[in-house]
């Protein structure tokens, strides 16, 4: 069974807030800060990590 990775990243994301509650300014602050390092110059570093 093939899943979108979008789709897989929601389902996970949602768990991880309703089981370990944290508070919604630390995820909006983990998103929004991934969002913008990835289209940094800091790119090209982090890129391996990822995989």
């Amino acid at each position: 069974m093939d899943v979108p990775l979008w789709l897989a990243l929601i389902v996970i994301g949602a768990l991880g807030v309703k089981l370990i509650r944290p508070p919604w300014w630390l995820v909006a602050v983990l998103l929004l800060g991934g969002y913008l390092l990835a289209d940094s110059f800091l790119a090209p570093t982090i890129d391996p990590l990822a995989k």
